[in-house]
């Protein structure tokens, strides 16, 4: 990557962990994916019960990869017959994973979901949220954000889903009615009651949607 990208980064990063500490969350900057990976495993203790949303992003990393290969009580909902339990099971968890659509400058996460497991789970329930974000996905403010969200990852999600939305034909939001619109619940993280609750890895990276 070229050095005036990275620098770049690091200090659009340094702005965003600063939104975030104002906001009662923790933030990390990541030179790259394996310090991605090795900040993670810092934040998750052994024999945590972890579970995750569909984040791309923490595939990318090869955190899960690393979690069962490690001692973890790590849930992939992908191997599970039972797919619901495995997604109820999650608020209960010690540690949630996931990503992203999108991250303000100054801390707001927005994500956009279809079934809500993983925005319910990011609002309430696991006791730890460790969240791989890269830094493709950082955008000026609020508006910005929730554009990104819109038109960037949930058209590219409905694609690689095989679903029938305007968006996946056209790559760009409709704003549809859809039977199989994933745009159905928005969530917008603005600060975290709890605090040590909510950890946001920024990575060096264009990683996920």
């Amino acid at each position: 990557m070229d050095q005036n990208i990275v620098k770049r980064n690091e200090l659009l990063a340094q702005k965003v962990i600063k939104g975030l500490q104002s906001r009662n969350m923790s933030g990390y900057y990541a030179a790259d994916r394996r310090e991605a990976l090795r900040i993670a495993l810092s934040l998750i203790p052994e024999e945590s019960l972890v579970t995750m949303g569909g984040g791309q992003s923490v595939w990318e990393i090869g955190l899960p990869e690393a979690l069962k290969a490690g001692n973890y009580r790590f849930l992939d909902r992908n191997l599970v017959e039972d797919k619901r339990a495995a997604m109820l099971a999650a608020y209960d968890a010690d540690v949630f994973l996931a990503s992203a659509n999108a991250i303000t400058e100054d801390g707001v996460m927005v994500n956009i979901d279809g079934n809500a497991n993983r925005v319910s789970a990011m609002a309430y329930g696991p006791k730890k949220l460790v969240l791989i974000v890269g830094m493709n996905k950082v955008c000026p403010d609020l508006d910005s954000a929730m554009k990104r969200a819109r038109n960037v990852a949930a058209p590219i999600n409905a694609q690689r889903f095989g679903l029938s939305t305007p968006c996946a034909k056209t790559g760009a939001c409709m704003d549809c009615k859809s039977p199989d619109t994933i745009c159905c619940q928005f969530l917008i993280t603005r600060f975290s009651r709890h605090a040590g609750r909510i950890h946001v890895i920024l990575v060096n990276d264009t990683l996920g949607f």
